[in-house]
Order: structure tokens, then C-alpha cells, then sequence
């Protein structure tokens, strides 16, 4: 739905902050976001869901929601769930796509069982399945939480002497770790805007990978965008993250991230169903690049809340 007036959206609600580990992120996201709303004339409140109650959110008498909210709680279907039960429209996907986009086993089990590439993993529980599991996998490998994002309790590993400390630390965020092979090549980024691709991202850092601080902290990290070779490598970029994002029936908005093979083929690693948007964020990055600028993206993002108002994002 597009909107021209922004009335039309009512009294809208940012929800910011949160209790994840990526609450500091969640706060700039949402703070950018509210001062871009704002400065289109829309009715935007921020709403911390760490220091309001339930009860206080409910008698706010919210029209809708443009969702801020980083890691557990806020986007893996539990806000949307409590939104969907009361009625208040939101931004992005669902309840059910969300939970999916979040865990990242179960989505990468659905990207295998319906031929999206994504690179070789194995899920476990304890130091003594890691073990097992890391030699099927190969090293180098990929240790992170099942259940988190930004890149949180995240780590390389080159051989066996590492892995038993870097499932510990990912074991801290979740019950279920995910090993995956390491690929060594290009980390390609696309956003997803209203059922359209954004022009995709290279990310150039020099530190070991695209980390929390690559992310959020450093000046040096680099982006190219377009972050492809040619049309037909665009094309196909753009024909797999929308492939990606349809399979979890995600919807509204998102970020499909890559890595490129060593034989030049993408391989799908997880889709954001609530991507960054500060300074250092790469959607805003996309749409500036087809002349969308960040209040006008922030604009648009509240537009993909009339779906959940008309019953689509469950």
C-alpha cells in the first residue's frame, strides 16, 4: 500500500531497545528511525519495551507499530505475536516467518530441502556433539548461535584447539549452536523492500569476518554497491534472496546475506527480518543507491504494516 499522507498512519509507536544483547543497536536503529518519521510529519512515539509494561502499551492506544527491535523478543515472532493478538498492525514479516528467519538450523533445513543453496552446517548442544560434528564439517569453520544476530557470540574457527571455547561462548546465547563451513570469498548483502531487491552490497573488512565490531564500530569496513560483477550475477543475487525470503514467508522488508563461493556461486546464510538501520547499516546503503533516502526508506517500511492489518505476515 502506498501512503501520501501521513496521517493516514495514526499514532505509531517505535519499539526500541528491548532486553537482547543487541539492545544497544536496537536503540540507534530505532532512534534514527523515530527522527526520520518524525521529520515527515508522522505521529511516531518511541516505546522501550524494557521500561514500559504491557498494560502502558495497550492503553497507549497505538494505531501501529514500525518494529526496532534486534534479537529475541523483538525478532523472533514474539512481538508480533502480542501485536497480532491485539490488533495493532506492524512493520515486516510475521509471527511465523520471523521465528523461522531467527532460528537459523531450521531456516537453513528449508533452504536445503527446496535447492537455495547455503553452505555445509551441522547443529548442536554440547562441547561433545561440536566435536563430532566439526569434523564433517571441516575446518575452517563458522560457530554462532542458532537464535541470534549482528553477528553475537560469533566466531571463526581455524582448528580443533578453538572450537571448544567458541561453542562455549555461543552456548551462552542460545542452547543450540550452529557449525558451518567456512567459505572464504566475497560477503554479499541484498535488502528486500515491498517485494522487490535492492541493488546488492559487497562487504570489504579487514578484520577476520564482518563481525559486531565490522558492523557497527569500524570506519575502515568497505561497501560496494552494486557489489556484483555484472547484470546477470545482479540478477541472480536478486532471483535468490527473493527465493530465500518467499520460502520463510517473510514479507515487508528484509536483508538476504551471502558469501560467494571459490567457484563464483552464491550461497545463502541466513535472511534479517528486522536489519540495522544506523549510521553503518547497509539497506539504507541499497536504497540510497536507487535514490531512496532514509526518511523516505523509514516511510516506506510503515507502509509494509497495512499487510499485517489486512491478516497477510502471519
Amino acid at each position: 500500500m502506498t501512503v501520501t499522507d501521513a496521517a493516514d498512519f495514526g499514532r505509531v509507536a517505535v519499539m526500541l531497545g528491548g532486553h537482547s544483547s543487541e539492545r544497544a543497536v536496537s536503540l540507534d536503529t530505532g532512534g534514527a528511525v523515530l527522527a526520520a518519521l518524525r521529520s515527515k510529519g508522522v505521529d511516531a512515539h518511541a516505546w522501550d519495551p524494557a521500561e514500559n509494561s504491557l498494560a502502558e502499551f495497550a492503553a497507549a492506544c497505538f494505531d501501529r507499530v514500525w518494529i526496532a527491535l534486534h534479537g529475541p523478543g523483538g525478532e523472533d515472532g514474539a512481538v508480533q505475536g502480542l501485536l497480532q493478538w491485539l490488533q495493532v498492525p506492524y512493520t515486516g514479516s510475521g509471527v511465523m516467518a520471523s521465528a523461522l528467519a531467527m532460528d537459523k538450523v531450521r531456516s537453513k533445513h528449508l533452504f536445503r530441502a527446496v535447492g537455495i543453496p547455503t553452505p555445509d552446517y551441522a547443529a548442536v548442544n554440547t562441547l561433545h556433539e561440536a566435536s563430532v560434528a566439526a569434523e564433517q564439517v571441516g575446518f575452517p569453520l563458522i560457530v554462532k548461535p542458532s537464535g541470534q544476530g549482528s553477528s553475537v557470540g560469533m566466531s571463526k574457527v581455524f582448528e580443533r584447539g578453538e572450537l571448544n571455547e567458541a561453542v562455549e561462548v555461543a552456548l551462552q546465547y542460545d542452547a543450540t549452536v550452529l557449525l558451518e563451513t567456512c567459505i572464504v570469498g566475497e560477503e554479499i548483502t541484498v535488502a528486500v523492500l515491498q517485494g522487490k531487491a535492492l541493488p546488492s552490497i559487497r562487504i570489504e573488512t579487514p578484520r577476520v569476518f564482518y563481525d559486531y565490531r565490522a558492523k557497527y564500530e569500524s570506519d575502515r569496513t568497505q561497501y560496494i554497491c552494486p557489489g556484483t560483477e555484472s547484470d546477470a550475477e545482479e540478477a541472480l543475487y536478486a532471483e535468490l534472496s527473493l527465493a530465500a525470503f518467499d520460502e520463510l514467508g517473510c514479507s515487508g522488508w528484509g536483508r538476504v546475506d551471502f558469501m560467494k563461493s571459490a567457484d563464483k556461486q552464491p550461497l545463502v546464510l541466513e535472511v534479517n527480518t528486522v536489519p540495522g538501520m544506523t549510521s553503518h547499516s547497509l539497506v539504507p546503503k541499497a536504497a540510497q543507491k536507487v535514490g531512496i533516502d532514509f526518511a523516505t526508506l523509514c516511510w516506506r517500511i510503515l507502509e509494509t504494516s497495512f499487510e499485517t492489518e489486512v491478516g497477510h505476515g502471519t
